[in-house]
């Protein structure tokens, strides 16, 4: 982990009238990029040999500016570069993914966000003990895969859009999908619906739902899922695909707005809370947007099998604000929300308590 004294001496050496947000091409970049212009930043999309041009579809979500790197591990041989045009990097879960989590620990340019969320995000053990801690009820873990009874998911470490993941009924099941080569967990399979919850916590906003420090804001929902006879159908078919020689996976490509049942919200904003404490007792709390990944039973019980501690892609479908978020600020998305936090900080010599 770089040294928080080393990316303080980086804020102070910067030019707080000309900064930059620059984030990796993909997942939730064109919202970003045009919430940091919509806020007054210069912007600036890394690239990884990508074909950019369907950037100019988007014009208002196009990066001023590319900065093209061979390897996203190039990015800490030219960390001078970025600290020279006064870059803060806005990590979303492909950047970190793509980087790896320890590589970017290690990127010495100031980030939005506490960067020691990352180790407790990215290993399941570690994130399964952060939430329970936190009084968050998770669907039962399975140690043993001899001892599968019933249907489970089995899945990796670390972000990776669903890809791999797998539902297995008994053991034979779970020999045949698994890849050893990679550290995973299994956990029940709950019956229910998929919710992808989004807040935004702020450590140095005081006026909203008030925390022991800061404030939690509730943006927006998506659902990746459909409903119960869905899930259902999932569980029946897959093995009629199996036969057929496809294996079904989690993979996601897209995202549905959602609005909830009221009666859920006072619930949900009461996990995002005790989440949050509980970061701050572990490792000195996480910060900015994060997102419960939860399913709601038909007894409206709620159970959170995942956490992501940055701005999700469930989020892309609110560029222009939700039907939470609009109860905030009209037209507010999770990207802008970001950009706000940091100008907020700055006209409050506070960058240093939201940059990492």
């Amino acid at each position: 982990m770089v040294p928080k004294k080393r990316i303080d001496g980086i804020v102070d050496s910067y030019d707080k009238g000309d900064l930059t947000i620059a984030t990796a091409c993909s997942h939730t970049s064109l919202q970003i990029f045009d919430g940091a212009r919509k806020e007054g930043f210069k912007t600036l999309g890394i690239t990884v040999g990508q074909n950019t041009k369907f950037y100019d579809a988007f014009p208002r979500g196009k990066p001023d500016e590319f900065f093209k790197v061979d390897s996203y591990s190039e990015l800490g041989d030219r960390s001078e570069e970025l600290v020279e045009r006064n870059v803060i990097i806005v990590p979303h879960g492909s950047f970190v993914e793509y980087m790896s989590p320890r590589n970017f620990e290690k990127l010495e340019v100031p980030t939005f966000g506490n960067r020691r969320v990352l180790d407790w995000e990215s290993d399941r053990e570690k994130e399964r003990a952060w939430l329970t801690s936190a009084g968050i009820e998770m669907p039962k873990k399975i140690e043993d895969p001899k001892k599968i009874d019933r249907p489970v998911l089995v899945k990796y470490d670390g972000a990776k859009g669903g890809r791999g993941f797998f539902i297995a009924k008994d053991y034979p099941d779970f020999k045949l999908g698994i890849d050893h080569s990679q550290k995973f967990s299994i956990q029940e399979y709950v019956l229910g619906t998929r919710y992808y919850v989004h807040f935004f916590y702020s450590p140095i906003r005081q006026e909203g739902y008030r925390l022991r420090k800061g404030v939690l804001e509730f943006l927006s929902v998506d659902r990746r899922d459909e409903s119960n006879i869905d899930e259902m159908y999932k569980l029946g078919a897959q093995e009629e695909l199996k036969k057929l020689g496809i294996f079904p996976t989690f993979v996601v490509t897209g995202n549905i707005p959602i609005v909830l049942r009221e009666s859920l919200l006072p619930k949900l904003l009461e996990q995002g809370e005790k989440v949050v404490e509980t970061s701050i007792e572990l490792f000195g709390g996480m910060l900015g947007p994060f997102c419960l990944e939860c399913i709601v039973t038909d007894s409206m019980e709620i159970k959170v099998f995942e956490i992501s501690s940055r701005i999700v892609a469930g989020t892309n479908p609110f560029i222009s604000g939700s039907p939470y978020s609009d109860l905030i600020e009209p037209g507010l998305s999770t990207g802008r929300r970001i950009a706000q936090e940091i100008v907020y900080a700055k006209d409050n010599d506070q960058l240093k308590e939201v940059l990492t």
